[in-house]
């Protein structure tokens, strides 16, 4: 399964200093089967644990995601700022999971060089 964040997702997570394992720990757990929550249309909702700290008192995370395919970080957030996204943001989301879910490897690795979307590998980290 190839994993991504894009920008907006890069930034929230040097900001809160989210490290890799993390992100992959979130989406190995998706992938597994163990989904926080289903939203639909290619969206769910993962926990993320704050550094030395459970899932529960964490960030939550919008991810687009295709079962042994596709992660794809788009949207995150502290559980103690923001319950949930709103109902008009879930639409959004589940457009955005169409398009994007719908790209071929090609039209990613564009999004990629074109700097749109970052792709996270196992053994980096996203620059402090």
């Amino acid at each position: 399964m190839r994993i991504f964040t894009n920008t907006w997702f890069s930034r929230f997570a040097r900001k809160e200093k989210i490290p890799i394992s993390a992100l992959l720990d979130a989406a190995q757990r998706a992938d597994q089967g163990q989904i926080d929550a289903d939203l639909g249309g290619g969206v769910i909702k993962q926990r993320i644990a704050r550094p030395g700290e459970d899932k529960s008192k964490g960030f939550r995370s919008i991810l687009l995601f295709r079962k042994g395919e596709r992660c794809i970080f788009v949207f995150g957030f502290p559980k103690s700022d923001l319950g949930n996204i709103r109902d008009d943001e879930e639409e959004q989301f589940k457009k955005m999971a169409k398009l994007v879910l719908g790209l071929t490897d090609a039209q990613l690795s564009v999004l990629v060089l074109n700097g749109q979307f970052e792709e996270v590998m196992y053994d980096k980290e996203i620059p402090q």
